[in-house]
């Protein structure tokens, strides 16, 4: 005789506190759901059809400042301090957690042309066009006291950008020439050049510390190496490069922001073909700089936009825009990776958010595993149309989107002519250029 009998063991469903959610027992065998893969269609519809309405990016704007901001300086350690400059060579520090400036002084004559904190966050340094690099405590001064810098040095050149080493004591600057200089000395250790008039920006390697890299007027992208007597390798393009900015997870790879409206992502082995052309800008690109992760990077144009790229992306995932910006001249990413932050030239620093439709504030354990569902869910059926069609859709400015469908037309005509070009010549003479190779001139080492 077969006798079945049902055997439970209290600890799959027996709560141990009230606390606790009822355990529900699931059974995962397929057949036993024939319209799984809907259900789950379905769900990713929705979630990005959520995420889409919850896309509110702006956080707050912060006001201040009497003229156009032109740079950042980030804080290496205290997430709630932005250092900002302006046209009118005033510096200001801001307290991001309550939304106020803590700090606020007349630092050089005429514009501030870059700010750079120390490796340890106790001191940053400034430059202007009044060719002084002053040294400031990143400590407000006591009640009483006058805002003075710790040490002024006078360059014999004019400066246009600054950068500090991340290991070591060192720092460099740029303007018509490459020097490398050391906190505790008034003069430079070492001057490169390399036949160029002017370099307007310079930027260390965050892995490999002791290479740097500068655009230059010539329209060139020259490499640096601090313990060389001379530069390593240059690069030249169609049109100038006004920002440099290296991937802090990948030391190889870095990107510029160029005068036709792209982007270029190299690679230090490899400077002869960029790795990737990032396009959607329709005027000048001013500044770009990476998230900390590595994965993304964020943009600002003349076109006054802000754009997020990921880095192996040809295209933008996501625009930022508000009415009253103007030309947008810096953008920083803050170190958690939440936060961008963006200068401009109406005298606004406006703070957003990394990700449009996440939510600020505390999140409890169920809802972060809900959000992470809808984000597998939303990765596993990005690929289909109506999904895709509903994530890729933005609302832009209209001289932004007259400007897009300029820019196609020229385009579309220019690749008809040179295939009729070379429909109509002898094979071989027109030879296909790719669109990686048709912004570069040359490669010097």
């Amino acid at each position: 005789m077969k006798v079945k009998m049902l055997s439970r063991n209290p600890d799959n469903y027996v709560r141990e506190t009230k606390l606790q959610q009822h355990k529900v027992p699931r059974n995962y065998d397929p057949e036993l759901h024939p319209l799984e893969g809907a259900r789950e269609y379905v769900r990713a519809l929705n979630a990005t059809k959520l995420d889409r309405v919850f896309a509110k990016p702006f956080v707050c704007n912060l006001s201040g400042h009497r003229d156009g901001v032109s740079c950042f300086g980030k804080h290496p350690k205290m997430l709630s301090t932005l250092a900002t400059g302006a046209y009118d060579g005033e510096v200001r520090i801001w307290d991001l957690a309550n939304r106020c400036s803590s700090r606020n002084f007349v630092a050089h004559d005429g514009f501030v042309r870059g700010i750079a904190y120390a490796r340890n966050g106790e001191r940053f340094l400034t430059v202007g066009d009044d060719k002084t690099i002053k040294v400031w405590k990143s400590e407000s001064p006591e009640v009483g006291e006058d805002e003075e810098p710790v040490n002024t040095i006078l360059s014999r050149y004019i400066l246009h950008g600054i950068a500090h080493n991340r290991k070591d004591n060192h720092f460099a600057t740029c303007g018509e020439v490459c020097a490398i200089w050391d906190e505790k000395h008034n003069d430079p250790l070492k001057t490169l050049k390399w036949g160029v008039d002017t370099l307007h920006t310079i930027s260390y390697n965050p892995v490999e510390t002791n290479v740097l890299a500068c655009c230059a007027s010539d329209r060139s992208i020259i490499l640096y190496d601090q313990r060389e007597a001379q530069p390593l390798r240059k690069v030249v393009l169609t049109m100038k490069s006004n920002k440099l900015a290296w991937n802090p997870m990948e030391a190889f790879n870095f990107t510029v922001a160029n005068e036709d409206c792209n982007l270029y992502t190299f690679d230090t082995r490899k400077l002869h073909t960029p790795l990737k052309v990032h396009f959607d800008h329709v005027s000048a690109v001013t500044d770009v700089d990476y998230s900390p992760t590595g994965k993304e990077f964020v943009t600002a144009s003349y076109d006054k936009t802000i754009r997020i790229y990921q880095a192996h992306q040809s295209h933008s995932r996501d625009i930022y825009h508000t009415k009253r910006m103007q030309h947008v001249v810096c953008v920083s990413w803050s170190l958690d990776n939440r936060y961008i932050f963006s200068g401009s030239d109406e005298m606004n620093v406006r703070m957003w958010k990394a990700n449009a439709s996440e939510k600020l504030g505390v999140i409890r354990p169920r809802e972060r595993a809900n959000f992470n569902y809808q984000e597998a869910l939303k990765a596993k059926y990005a690929a289909h149309p109506q999904i895709k069609r509903i994530a890729r859709h933005r609302q832009v400015p209209r001289h932004v989107l007259n400007a897009q469908r300029k820019m196609r037309v020229v385009k579309e005509k220019d690749q008809i002519k040179e295939a009729n070009v070379r429909k109509h010549s002898k094979k071989g003479t027109v030879p296909h250029v790719s669109e990686k190779k048709k912004h570069i001139i040359k490669e010097e080492v």
